[in-house]
């Protein structure tokens, strides 16, 4: 498997415009401002995404009790990769009991606006929809022993929530290439 890295989406970027539809509920699901967003562009058979996925489960459910919302992402081919297709994806989330949408984008339009590279892909933005973190969920990967904990995105919730800086040094996430339609 290739592993590709993020390309870190400039920091104060706005958040931009989409409206997608949610597989699970089958209604449109529209980006909002007035709250902390985490955006993750993912996928059903990546696995650095099957890796994380029981972590970000927990940590999805942790911080939206403090008021973050979640949306995840699926932009991949679905011809070359029917694995991924909103069938599928809806399957997945129930049987994980996924506590935020998960979200198909047929056109791909999100993940170029986002420039997302790869699966799964991290943004944070504050309540005002401005970028203030994009990267990694820490530094684990499938393979590399390092624990997985969540804790660089965590850090970078913790330090928004509380109002103080969050560091600009950002690592990029790793994983599967975004398999964008030819």
């Amino acid at each position: 498997m290739a592993v590709t890295p993020s390309n870190m989406l400039p920091l104060g970027t706005r958040a931009p415009d989409f409206t997608l539809p949610d597989v699970v509920s089958g209604q449109s699901y529209t980006l909002k401002p007035g709250q902390p967003t985490v955006i993750v562009f993912m996928c059903n058979h990546c696995p650095f995404v099957q890796h994380i996925l029981p972590k970000l489960i927990e940590v999805t459910e942790a911080y939206q009790k403090k008021g973050v919302n979640f949306i995840a992402i699926n932009s991949n081919d679905i011809k070359n990769y029917p694995e991924d297709a909103p069938d599928k994806m809806k399957t997945l989330a129930k049987l994980k009991n996924f506590n935020f949408p998960y979200l198909f984008d047929e056109t791909q339009e999100t993940a170029y606006l986002y420039q997302a590279a790869c699966t799964p892909d991290f943004y944070l933005f504050d309540k005002n929809l401005s970028c203030v973190y994009r990267g990694r969920f820490d530094s684990s990967t499938p393979g590399n022993g390092e624990p997985l904990t969540g804790l660089d995105l965590c850090n970078a919730m913790d330090s928004l929530l509380a109002n103080k800086k969050l560091d600009d040094n950002q690592h990029p996430s790793m994983g599967c290439n975004i398999k964008w339609v030819e």
